[in-house]
């Protein structure tokens, strides 16, 4: 698709545009958005595995710079969708890394501090429950809840994202957020859900 007129210069379009005769250019999105990418995916698989998939998401990205809508100035969409479809090509994995990563972010108990030995196991409990409750779900309805709950994406995003249509996302996080609800329901994890995936 050729860039429509008037459009700024230094947008993530033009970018990859310009990357078409001087592909050294693309090195300004992996600048721009690396960091939103490899905190995605190190939520969504560990940082070690992290670290591995954003490069392989920027360069699967850059085989496929010739093909980008530059109607489109915020490529940020795009590289989720990319990252998401590498993390499932992980997905055997991903359950058993949520409860590692769980496991490992409980704090040492401290003797003689019984409050917040209490706090500590408490926390831990919810994380728990609520990655246990997120790993059950369907691969397709787990992107979608992730996408919007930990990096924010509007319904349109995440649509770009996926290649799905808005209604897709709609029914997929309605999906997605009852199945949670029902899993936590009458725990104290259920409040936490409620509070990390409002995003109206």
């Amino acid at each position: 698709m050729r860039r429509r007129r008037g459009s700024a210069a230094s947008d993530d379009a033009a970018v990859i545009e310009s990357s078409w005769r001087e592909p050294e250019r693309f090195a300004v999105l992996f600048d721009r958005h690396a960091p939103h990418i490899h905190r995605y995916l190190a939520r969504r698989a560990g940082r070690q595995v992290a670290d591995d998939l954003v490069a392989e998401t920027f360069l699967a990205a850059f085989a496929k710079r010739d093909r980008y809508d530059l109607g489109h100035p915020d490529a940020r969409p795009w590289l989720y969708g990319i990252a998401t479809n590498l993390v499932n090509q992980h997905r055997r994995d991903e359950a058993r890394q949520y409860r590692i990563r769980q496991a490992a972010t409980a704090e040492p108990v401290v003797p003689g501090h019984a409050e917040q030995v209490a706090a500590d196991v408490t926390a831990q409990a919810m994380r728990t429950l609520l990655a246990e409750a997120v790993a059950a779900l369907p691969a397709a309805d787990r992107d979608v809840l992730l996408l919007v709950a930990w990096e924010q994406l509007t319904y349109q995003e995440v649509s770009r994202a996926l290649a799905i249509p808005v209604g897709t996302v709609r029914s997929r996080l309605h999906r997605a957020r009852t199945k949670t609800r029902q899993a936590l329901a009458g725990t104290d994890a259920a409040a936490t859900y409620e509070e990390i995936t409002t995003n109206e």
